[in-house]
């Protein structure tokens, strides 16, 4: 991602543009799949930005909290970091570390037409997000 679209992303999500910020997500973006914060940290670290690990993890929650990344947990893992903030679900490999996007209009339909039938007592549902869990069979 270029330098013009980090900031516009940090302007339009109301944040001060600094050099470590446009650090770490030009990593998030450069990083795609997923990645976690560690290999951010590695990253940003390689390149001979001088961010301390800290800076780091509380900007990653900064930009989670206003909403320029997402946050994908794994049971299995640690926490890791999403660029793609339009809906969409998550394919996840068992045994290995690796999650893909997935986007099916369909589905989403499907599974707001059953909610919208079958509410759930007491529980308002804001967002659907399906977590699919299996073997990746392609490379």
């Amino acid at each position: 991602m270029y330098r013009e679209e980090i900031h516009a992303k940090l302007q339009q999500s109301g944040l001060k543009i600094t050099p470590q910020r446009v650090a770490i997500l030009r990593a998030v973006y450069t990083l795609q799949n997923h990645p976690t914060a560690q290999q951010i940290i590695d990253f940003v670290h390689e390149r001979d930005f001088n961010v301390a690990t800290g800076t780091i993890y509380k900007t990653l929650d900064t930009l989670v909290e206003k909403g320029v990344i997402g946050k994908v947990q794994n049971t299995e893992e640690a926490t890791r970091y999403d660029s793609r903030m339009e809906h969409h679900h998550h394919l996840y490999g068992d045994g290995d570390s690796r999650i893909e996007d997935y986007v099916n209009e369909e589905l989403d339909h499907l599974l707001e037409n059953f909610f919208l039938q079958n509410n759930i007592p007491g529980y308002e549902i804001n967002s659907i997000h399906v977590h699919i869990n299996g073997r990746f069979t392609r490379e």
